[in-house]
């Protein structure tokens, strides 16, 4: 299955999700921010199939990051996740760049399904 690097600073939603994605055989990695993101994303020996990032974080945000993570690592796909809605207009201008966006709260079947649908397209500039 895929390797995945969850972002996101809220630790039980972190676990949840991760929890969640390893009942679909994935192989989970988490971060509390961006920046801890972004480090293991470069740290790490093997590349990883899907970054899933909060927007909204501390020290580094999603859009940052995703900005940084999509220009050293083009070929892995990117799939946020936000609960305010301006912060996913944030997101607009990322659409070259990104899967799509999560509408937090979500419950465990819906991002299960938005990571397969990541995972499915062809190609992480899609959207």
């Amino acid at each position: 299955m895929a390797r995945i690097l969850i972002t996101e600073d809220e630790d039980t939603l972190r676990m949840f999700v991760a929890r969640a994605l390893r009942m679909d055989g994935h192989e989970t990695h988490e971060a509390g921010d961006g920046a801890d993101g972004l480090e293991k994303l470069i740290d790490d020996v093997q590349p990883f199939d899907l970054l899933l990032s909060d927007i909204r974080m501390p020290v580094m945000d999603g859009i940052e990051l995703v900005h940084e993570a999509s220009a050293l690592f083009p070929d892995m796909k990117i799939l946020l996740m936000t609960g305010y809605a301006e912060q996913r207009e944030r997101a607009d201008d990322l659409s070259g760049k990104i899967i799509d966006v999560v509408q937090k709260p979500f419950a465990l079947p819906e991002i299960r399904k938005a990571v397969a649908r990541a995972l499915a397209t062809q190609t992480p500039r899609a959207a």
